[in-house]
């Protein structure tokens, strides 16, 4: 029972393998630059999927979760602590390896926080402040919860936009490629395309491991129960609060650990990642690929966020995903994928054969 709740990861990851074969074959492996970038993009997908199909909790907010990952990492990688080397604390760092001497674009050197530290500050950060967040935001319903997180993410933009720290409306570059280990990075130079895509891949994986075996733990059977009928839950004994709280942190961290990995393999983060049209765009692809759907809504992050990311979409990108959130709530709000057989195909298809 347990192998064929994990049959869908294995299946994953041979067409994974498979797709990079095939583009490295012909010659396309540009391509595997924008699908890196998706799957970075899924994460953020994968944990509001977690959120609003299983905890029953909608949030136009995890741009911001997204950015706060980014742009801590960000700051504590670029950061230049030269002029406070021989200070004890700096010090101190040096010798855990917490800090490194690097050269800049320019060739000076500088010394900053290390990429590791800086991205689990990143995540520890990111999971206090959904904490703090979600302690009276999550006490709300409905359109008053959408409208909580909405104004989280509108503040953490114009922090953004009108603070130095993070570059203003330039955003934060020459942010230094991340160093895992066996000689692997996140790097988005064009020699490491194809490590990048396999490490941006065992992210997702992991993450959807993770989610499948909550979803299927008696965590999972109790978020399901919130989302049905959270009156009837709590009655029943369980802690829907606590439940909900949990949940909204974890897909923060999600978000944080998509938006620190792609600030280093960018190289850079900007504004135009914390607007609100962001959030907007992850909710649109939970309501395609369906709410409850862990596997839907990451198909449909990956294919959605390429094809933005190719400009197919050009200028209407934002005029896209919104007209796609506003169909799926009103004729698929279980989502694409799990419109049963595609009912309406099904039903011309069959005229046409009896015709």
């Amino acid at each position: 029972m347990r192998f064929r709740r994990y049959l869908p990861v294995f299946i994953g990851a041979l067409l994974i393998v498979g797709f990079q074969v095939a583009l490295s074959a012909a010659g396309a492996t540009y391509y595997m630059t924008q699908i890196t970038m998706s799957a970075y993009y899924a994460l953020v997908v994968i944990g509001l999927c977690l959120l609003m199909g299983y905890a029953g909790q909608v949030s136009l907010g995890h741009a911001g979760f997204f950015s706060i990952g980014g742009y801590t990492s960000a700051v504590l990688t670029t950061c230049n602590l030269i002029a406070w080397r021989d200070a004890p604390l700096v010090a101190w760092c040096r010798s855990l390896g917490l800090v490194f001497e690097r050269q800049d674009l320019y060739g000076a050197t500088i010394l900053s926080f290390s990429p590791w530290p800086a991205f689990l500050a990143a995540l520890v950060l990111t999971g206090l402040i959904a904490f703090l967040i979600g302690l009276p935001v999550l006490r709300l319903k409905g359109h008053y919860l959408a409208m909580a997180t909405l104004g989280f993410g509108l503040i953490i933009y114009r922090v953004v936009l009108g603070a130095r720290l993070f570059g203003q409306s330039d955003g934060i570059s020459s942010v230094p490629p991340f160093p895992l280990i066996a000689g692997l990075q996140v790097n988005g130079r064009s020699a490491f395309r194809v490590q990048n895509y396999y490490i941006a891949w065992a992210v997702v994986m992991a993450a959807m491991v993770l989610a499948i075996s909550l979803v299927n733990s008696r965590v999972g059977r109790a978020l399901r129960s919130i989302h049905q009928n959270e009156e009837a839950a709590h009655s029943l004994g369980i802690d829907t609060y606590r439940y909900k709280l949990a949940t909204f942190v974890l897909s923060a961290i999600f978000a944080a650990t998509g938006g620190a990995l792609l600030t280093h393999y960018n190289g850079s983060i900007g504004p135009g990642e914390v607007t609100v049209m962001k959030s907007v765009r992850y909710v649109a692809i939970v309501a395609v690929g369906g709410m409850a759907s862990l596997w839907g809504a990451l198909a449909m992050g990956i294919l959605l966020n390429f094809l933005s990311l190719r400009g197919v979409f050009g200028t209407y990108d934002d005029v896209v995903f919104g007209a796609i959130l506003i169909a799926m709530m009103l004729f698929a709000p279980q989502g694409l994928l799990r419109v049963p057989r595609l009912r309406l195909l099904s039903s011309l298809l069959s005229r046409r054969s009896h015709g």
